[in-house]
Order: C-alpha cells, then structure tokens, then sequence
C-alpha cells in the first residue's frame, strides 16, 4: 500500500479530529494520502457516513479502486471501521487486510439519458400528497397499473436504505440483483420483487396530470411525464466496497438492524 485517497464528510464538525489520526496512521504506515489527485491510487478512505461512501463509490467507479469507510454517520452500514477505531482499523487496512466486496450498479434510462446508480433509483410523485398510476413491466411481461407514491429500484447495497424502510427485501452482498418495492401502494396484494441480470424493468406513468420526479442516488436526474417510460436494469459498473476481513455483511446487518 502506497497511496490512498481521502474522501472526507461535507461538514467538518461532523468529523473532528478525523483527519490528524488519519495522517497520523497513513505516517507510520508509509502511505501517502491524496485529497484531489486520485490516480494510481490503493485505496480510498472515507471518513463519513454512509451518504459519502455513497459519494466515493461512485467517484470511483470504473478505476479499480476499493473504498473503506469509517463511520462518522448514523447508520453508517457500508463503513466498516468504528470511528473509535479509527486507527486500528486503518493500520490493518493499509496492511492490505482487508475483503473487496463487488457490487452492482443500475442503468436508468431517463429523459436526460441514461445514469447509473450505486443505491437506488426511484420514481416517486412529483406532487406532495398525490398518488400517482404507475404501470410496471418486468421482462416484457405486463404486471398492469399500480397506485402508490412511487417504486424503489435498488442495489443490494442500497437494499438496507430507502427499499429496507419500505418493507423491501434485503439483499446480501454478493448477489447480483435488483429490488423493486413500490412505495405506499394503495393495494393489499402488491408484493417487492427481486429481479436478476439481464432482466429490464420498465416503470410507466399512467397518471394524467401528475409528473413521476427520479432520483438516481437520491438525486434529482429528471421527470417521467404521463404516458413516459423509465427503464432500470443491472449496469455493467461494479463499485467495489472494502471491508475488514471480520465485518461480513450479515454481522454487519445483526449488528446495525436486529440488535
């Protein structure tokens, strides 16, 4: 390990004394830390929660480049090391012991053209308080017209996000799959479902006066218009989320959700 990126919190409160202890380790460990030159980088290292792994993962996409969080956040299930731990964790990080996990992205073709994500894309309705008819195809077969605030599209990382709160499924790291949960349907027999490569999802805006807004990441990226389409599938790009060897996702999920 020679070099490694930092990618720090957008409010430097919210990680006080971060970044010295980070310096601190990378110095005894012979490692050069860059903020904004990221070539020919080992790894990247977050200091944040999961919204900037989120932001690294995507940073780095396509470069080969493994992300490590330690967790300033909340939730922070994407970072494996505890800021309290900062400088164990890192000193056997920057040892190499660490596992990269691959995960996949999702294409989303929307009217500014084609995005990728690393969490989620969602279509949800762009009126407060109204519904919208969303109309859903699943590898060319024709699942009819749902009422609902919107439908998650989402990664197994972005499955323990906004899909989790929905009642979505969980999907562990590893898989290569999407979810699909709608959100708020006003229905007794709508059901999420775990759609896998090579399978397109197609969701359709049957509702006459109001606009489907998308978020890619939680971003804003466009508008579905009635009688316009947006068409999610697994992408090629894989983010490569690095963990310690001890912090799998299921001890992560015990850990963050069910204790």
């Amino acid at each position: 390990m020679r070099r490694a990126a930092v990618v720090r919190h957008g409010k430097a409160e919210t990680i006080p004394g971060a970044a010295e202890r980070l310096q601190a380790v990378a110095r005894s460990a012979g490692v050069e830390l860059v903020d904004d030159d990221h070539a020919s980088v080992d790894l990247a290292v977050v200091l944040g929660g999961d919204g900037t792994m989120l932001r690294a993962l995507a940073q780095f996409l396509g470069t080969g480049v493994p992300v490590i969080g330690v967790n300033f956040g909340r939730v922070g299930f994407l970072a494996s090391v505890a800021a309290e731990e900062l400088e164990a964790g890192l000193a056997r990080a920057f040892a190499g012991e660490f596992r990269v996990f691959e995960l996949p992205t999702l294409e989303a073709d929307v009217s500014g053209g084609p995005c990728t994500a690393v969490n989620d894309v969602v279509a949800h309705s762009a009126t407060l308080g109204r519904m919208v008819e969303l109309g859903w195809e699943v590898g060319g077969e024709d699942f009819g017209t749902l009422a609902c605030d919107g439908v998650i599209c989402s990664t197994p990382s972005g499955s323990t996000a906004y899909n989790l709160s929905n009642g979505g499924p969980v999907l562990a790291w590893g898989l290569d799959a999407m979810a699909v949960t709608f959100i708020a349907p006003h229905s007794l027999h709508a059901r999420p479902l775990v759609v896998g490569r090579g399978t397109a999802v197609v969701i359709r805006n049957r509702t006459s006066d109001v606009p489907a807004t998308v978020l890619v990441d939680g971003h804003a990226v466009g508008e579905v218009d009635a009688g316009g389409a947006l068409r999610v599938r697994l992408g090629d790009q894989r983010s490569r989320l690095a963990t310690l060897p001890e912090s799998m996702f299921f001890r992560r999920y015990r850990e963050t959700f069910a204790s």
